[in-house]
């Protein structure tokens, strides 16, 4: 009797040892491999591709340090551990500047909610605790050198200030946040281009540039300089017409692209067309599934030694009537030429075979797409953006990036109130009756 039970004791023992042991291999491995899984239609809590790319690219520790008070750390974790669960090299520290007002002094956070990102050689602050400014801060501090954009002005081109639908605020804004300065350079006046210049911006110039302002762009581009070209159709008729830039046009095909005089169309809308067949080029081979909305396109022709960025599909079709009021009149545009059609392409230029002097240039027959009133549009942001980080040879940071908080608002209208207040009262009111019932039946 005493053997059986010193044999039930020890295999309870076993028992309870194994089950402990396996417990704790459980949470030692769920400690190392935090998952999780998002279902949200905006993928709310998941971090984005770029994000992904910089955290994990990490190469030293990379410290965010977040300063509130004690009962308010909760606002900023969920958000920070994800961060680290994608690399250790992201380290997080939580600080309340009432209890050590010190560190808090000693980091500048004048303010709570604060979150100071540290490389350890350099600090940044996050402008606030969200997925794009934590991640724009840390591409600042990790770039090294000024990016300097200079947007041509005085020949019609876009503007990078105000807030104008047909503005390129948003564009400065989204260049600013990536580390990228801005400047605007007035050709017209003076056809030079400033030392302190590393890309040129060409937004939808609607004027002829001269002889000397050509001149200029082909110097700073064939000595290594690199330049963003955005075209516009020429439109006539129109409220403001605008020049076909001959000029401009020869100087590209000189560099293996070619701009033709024409404008596109299709099913996407009058002059707009949803593009989703890129190539495997840098800038857009990332870009698969996530279209871009293109407005007002010329249409390209890619030479030897250029490249495809993105075309229109093939129900697309062009035509070189580009007087407005007599499309108007027509009831619809004649048909030149059916699609696909080129409407983005990238070349280098220069440099004498070595790649690190060469010049590079991005074209795209369209400049409404950057436009403030398109740029969040569909992948138009991140198409911009990762033209500019391949002609800033910025490779690394070519992705798709964090969005804006979508806005998911129920709205309903006086009509629909009797379906909130069913939806609503109904049920439980059905659960209530059920219980009376039930009551009076077994009283």
């Amino acid at each position: 009797m005493a053997s059986r039970q010193s044999k039930f004791a020890a295999y309870t023992g076993l028992y309870v040892a194994i089950f402990v042991a396996a417990l704790v291999v459980i949470n030692v491995l769920a400690d190392r491999n935090n998952k999780s899984f998002d279902t949200t239609a905006s993928k709310r809590y998941s971090l984005s591709d770029q994000t992904e790319k910089v955290v994990k690219g990490l190469k030293s520790d990379f410290k965010a340090v977040y300063f509130d008070r004690t009962s308010k750390f909760d606002g900023a974790k969920s958000l920070l551990d994800r961060y680290s669960n994608l690399s250790n090299k992201f380290k997080i520290e939580y600080v309340d500047p009432d209890k050590d007002p010190a560190k808090a002094k000693a980091f500048g956070a004048r303010s709570y909610a604060t979150l100071i990102l540290d490389n350890g050689t350099r600090r940044e602050e996050a402008k606030a605790v969200t997925e794009q400014e934590i991640t724009g801060a840390m591409v600042r501090l990790q770039q090294a050198g000024e990016q300097m954009l200079c947007a041509l002005d005085g020949h019609g081109e876009r503007s990078l200030e105000g807030a104008e639908p047909g503005s390129f605020g948003s564009v400065k804004q989204a260049l600013e946040r990536n580390n990228y300065k801005t400047q605007t350079v007035k050709i017209a006046e003076k056809a030079e281009i400033p030392a302190v210049c590393t890309m040129l911006l060409s937004a939808g110039a609607r004027r002829e540039y001269s002889e000397a302002a050509i001149t200029a762009i082909k110097a700073f581009v064939e000595k290594g300089g690199d330049a963003l070209i955005l075209m516009t159709p020429a439109l006539k008729g129109a409220r403001e017409e605008t020049d076909e830039n001959a000029r401009l046009v020869a100087l590209l095909d000189s560099w293996n692209i070619k701009v033709n005089n024409d404008l596109l169309f299709d099913a996407a809308g009058p002059g707009v067309l949803a593009v989703d067949d890129f190539s495997q080029h840098p800038i857009v081979r990332d870009m698969r599934g996530l279209p871009a909305l293109i407005a007002l396109s010329r249409s390209l022709e890619v030479k030897t030694g250029a490249e495809k960025l993105f075309s229109s599909s093939p129900d697309a079709f062009n035509t070189k009537l580009l007087d407005v009021v007599k499309i108007q009149a027509a009831g619809a545009p004649p048909k030149d030429k059916s699609g696909p059609f080129v409407l983005g392409a990238a070349t280098t230029v220069g440099g004498g075979g070595d790649i690190k002097k060469q010049g590079r240039v991005v074209v795209t027959g369209s400049v409404d797409w950057a436009s403030a009133a398109m740029f969040g549009r569909y992948g138009n942001r991140d198409l911009f953006l990762n033209m500019v980080n391949w002609l800033s040879a910025d490779e690394d940071l070519i992705s798709i990036r964090p969005k804006e908080p979508e806005d998911r608002r129920l709205t309903v209208k006086p009509n629909q109130f009797w379906v909130l207040y069913a939806t609503s009262f109904l049920p439980a009111l059905g659960v209530l009756a059920a219980g009376i019932m039930v009551w009076l039946k077994r009283r």
